[in-house]
């Protein structure tokens, strides 16, 4: 692989050091968000994304026609459906590795729902959306820098659209516009891993009416842009970071999740990929949303550490061979399975989009993310199970290795011969950590609320489940003509033919 400007994770993170940009945690400034040991955890599961570029660059980087060479894979623009089953793949390595939320995938889904978007605006309008966000794809994969992506607004009254709130900066809006660009104010929630990016790609949340088109915008805002304020969101246990070791269950890694305040910030034009087109902003967020569900694939790679943790503290329990413990075992592989199963299919059926990049299908990315919605919580209780009490009651690393106190302790968290009690109480504190603990938020709470909420997959399941062609299969064969005489069937069935080779509208179009 040709070398890039960023090559590995610790080029990564020297990358950071080079940025000034306020962040605040537990109400202050925070000078070095790097070094923070809150924040390090975070900055380490993205660096792990570069270093599996350079130990598996088959898997995690992929041929670029845009600048003739390979790139990282999350900043790639998919040209086939195995682009996108490789991402999957990817993935799922990275849930593996890391344990946790490593940050990318909502940049890379990103970049790819843009591309055919800005496309198709250009079609229209003659405007000039798609060169620029070709001319950024460019340069972001010269650069080898991290995109993330920012949709979610505060939104103030839900029932209320973006025009009709009290305060209008609850939907990050345009202020103000000239020759040079955009002048762009509000904020945006939730946003994973935008503290470690270097760009922000800005993208508007929810259908707007015709006339909010100050509300219709996208762009990319450098993350060091002095009109942004990141504020650290909290998680629970983090503060166990700054304690030790042992107490954390995993100090290596951890996810990331902030507000960014956006204060009156300019966007060159160059940078700037919708302004005002609003009947491509539902377009859009389908797009995005069918890219982003089917990538929490990444979900089952987490799920193979949790899998992994529950064995493994019922070998040290020394019940791994007991059949109702092998049962739930197997329980948790196949809902694990069942995650990973459907979003690549979804991948597997991917399909060209009029800009000639390829998107998955969208019923099958719903399905994928809805399962999520339930199935990582069961896999919480059954790890919460086979654990034990002990997950949520276990005595401190300062007790465990207190001169008095901690030889006893280890005395009575002893299990079978040949485990040293210490291996127990980690794993324990790892299944903790994961199941109730800081990467609960990276493995429960973004499964449940990550790239919409249940119902947000409901509603497009039922929009793509096509009742009326899967209720012609059953009349058929149930012999129902549905008061159709034998001519109007001919000529329904001619019509099909006809229309057949032609091609299918976009299911986005609404």
């Amino acid at each position: 692989m040709k070398s890039m400007t960023i090559r590995n994770g610790q080029e990564y993170i020297e990358s950071l050091r080079r940025r000034k940009i306020k962040v605040y945690l537990f109400g202050e400034l925070v000078e070095n968000p790097v070094d923070h040991p809150i924040i390090r955890p975070s900055v380490n599961a993205v660096a792990e994304t570069y270093d599996l570029a350079s130990r598996e660059p088959d898997l995690a980087t992929a041929y670029s026609p845009l600048i003739g060479k390979r790139v990282n894979r999350f900043l790639h623009i998919t040209t086939s459906a195995d682009d996108l089953v490789k991402q999957n793949e990817m993935q799922r390595k990275l849930g593996q590795l890391t344990g946790t939320c490593f940050q990318r995938c909502v940049g890379m889904d990103a970049l790819n729902a843009l591309y055919s978007v800005t496309y198709e605006i250009d079609e229209k309008y003659g405007t000039q959306y798609h060169k620029r966000l070709v001319d950024f794809i460019k340069y972001v994969q010269e650069e080898n820098y991290v995109i993330g992506g920012a949709m979610t607004d505060p939104k103030g009254d839900r029932s209320k659209s973006p025009s009709e709130q009290d305060d209008p900066d609850v939907f990050v809006h345009i202020v103000k516009q000239n020759d040079e660009g955009i002048v762009i104010r509000g904020a945006k929630m939730h946003q994973t891993g935008c503290i470690n990016s270097h760009w922000i790609v800005v993208m508007p949340t929810m259908r707007l009416k015709p006339e909010e088109k100050e509300y219709a915008v996208s762009c990319a805002i450098p993350v060091d842009d002095p009109g942004l304020t990141f504020v650290y969101g909290r998680q629970s246990c983090d503060t166990r970071s700054m304690d030790g070791n042992i107490d954390v269950g995993n100090a290596m890694y951890a996810g990331q999740e902030a507000m960014i305040i956006i204060d009156d910030v300019f966007v060159p034009w160059k940078y700037v990929f919708m302004c005002g087109e609003t009947e491509f902003v539902p377009v859009l967020v389908e797009r995005f949303t069918t890219y982003h569900r089917r990538s929490y694939v990444c979900k089952s790679g987490v799920g193979d550490v949790l899998i992994g943790a529950a064995a493994s503290i019922a070998d040290y329990n020394g019940v791994l061979d007991a059949s109702h413990v092998r049962e739930k075992l197997v329980e948790m592989v196949f809902l694990n399975e069942i995650v990973y199963g459907t979003g690549i299919a979804s991948s597997y059926k991917a399909r060209a989009t009029k800009a000639g990049n390829y998107i998955n299908d969208e019923i099958l990315a719903n399905v994928c993310k809805h399962h999520l919605t339930k199935f990582t919580f069961e896999m919480a209780r059954l790890a919460q199970d086979l654990t034990g009490g002990i997950v949520a009651t276990l005595p401190s690393e300062k007790d465990l290795k207190h001169p008095e106190i901690g030889p006893k302790l280890m005395k009575y968290l002893a299990t079978k011969n040949g485990v040293d009690p210490e291996h127990r109480v980690r794993m324990a504190r790892l299944i903790e950590n994961m199941t109730m603990g800081r990467n609960a938020v990276g493995y429960l709470s973004e499964s449940l609320h990550g790239a919409g909420s249940p119902q947000a997959q409901r509603i497009l399941i039922a929009r793509y489940m096509n009742l009326e062609e899967k209720m012609k299969f059953a009349k058929r064969l149930a012999g129902i003509s549905d008061a159709l005489n034998g001519k109007e069937e001919e000529e329904e069935e001619e019509s099909a033919t006809l229309t057949s080779s032609a091609p299918a509208p976009s299911t986005h179009s609404d």
